[in-house]
């Protein structure tokens, strides 16, 4: 089987493609860095003729930090949706057969949402903080729909928590909310810092997933037979305030510190925790990773290549 990854050189694409290899899966990683564009339809569009993917597992996205995508709110969402709308237009013409599969992020619950579940997904507005992502989610929905109504386009869409893991950007603006923190404390450590700054309260909660549950859930959607174009959520109904975090990492890397909260910052929504109870019903033998053990193996990989870039 042909499996085409857009954004396969990014966080959870790269994690992706060494997943799908391992399985002996012809995987195709696909993004700008290889004269991939999704920005330029004509582009995709002789890819996909070329290639002829069997299914495509859709991790392509403008995404960054909760202070990016509401600074650049606008080009977020322009960006996004034309990704979206030149892909499943390119796919209806050169590989209609070819399933798509689409990881969306849980900031396109309503803002009010505490225990998260499906029937809930479009019942109210995306918080302010993540408005322009969290929509764009919402509309890659709705295309999809769109393009099975009249093309017959098969969709998978999942609804993934807050990723972490080892792999992701180190910029600031662009780098996962947990990983960004795990990286941002180890430069303290190293600068000997005696306050290390958090932005906002610490007070909302977050469900977190390890990045080889994404990974391992997007290519289970390969083989799964059921239909997923309404999403359901990667849930394990475990959640930790963004200070339980903190201090969990602090633990890890033993670093001395104090915590400083800086409620200056925005805090995004108070609450994102996903219900469970569908997807146990869907994956019943679907495993979890360790959330402190992949707290350990994110916090060795970013110490280790931080030493490396420090030489």
């Amino acid at each position: 089987m042909k499996i085409l990854v857009l954004g396969g050189f990014g966080f959870i694409g790269s994690h992706v493609i060494n997943k799908l290899l391992d399985q002996d899966y012809e995987a195709l990683p696909a993004s700008r860095k290889n004269g991939v564009n999704l920005f330029d339809y004509n582009n995709i569009k002789d890819y996909l003729n070329n290639t002829k993917p069997d299914s495509i597992i859709n991790c392509a996205a403008n995404v960054g930090s909760v202070n990016y995508v509401s600074d650049y709110s606008a080009d977020v969402i322009y960006s996004n949706v034309q990704m979206l709308i030149n892909l499943y237009k390119a796919v209806s013409e050169s590989c209609p057969h070819a399933k798509i599969i689409n990881p969306l992020s849980n900031c396109s619950y309503p803002g009010e949402s505490d225990i998260q579940s499906e029937d809930e997904w479009l019942s109210g507005e995306v918080h302010n903080s993540v408005y322009s992502y969290g929509n764009s989610k919402r509309i890659l929905y709705l295309i999809a729909k769109c393009y099975q109504t009249q093309y017959g386009i098969e969709s998978k869409n999942i609804l993934i928590p807050n990723t972490f893991g080892p792999g992701d950007s180190l910029d600031p603006n662009k780098t996962h909310a947990l990983n960004g923190m795990i990286v941002r404390m180890i430069n303290a450590m190293k600068q000997k810092d005696k306050t290390f700054e958090i932005w906002g309260t610490g007070k909302p909660v977050r469900e977190w997933a390890y990045v080889d549950d994404v990974v391992n859930i997007l290519i289970e959607c390969l083989s799964f037979d059921k239909e997923l174009l309404y999403p359901v959520n990667l849930a394990q109904n475990k959640a930790y305030s963004i200070s339980e975090s903190a201090h969990l990492i602090q633990k890890i890397l033993k670093y001395e510190g104090t915590l400083f909260f800086n409620s200056d910052y925005q805090d995004g929504a108070p609450v994102k925790v996903l219900d469970d109870t569908l997807f146990k019903k869907l994956f019943p033998k679907f495993k979890f990773f360790d959330h402190y053990k992949g707290l350990q193996k994110t916090i060795n990989y970013y110490e280790n290549l931080l030493n490396e870039k420090g030489k």
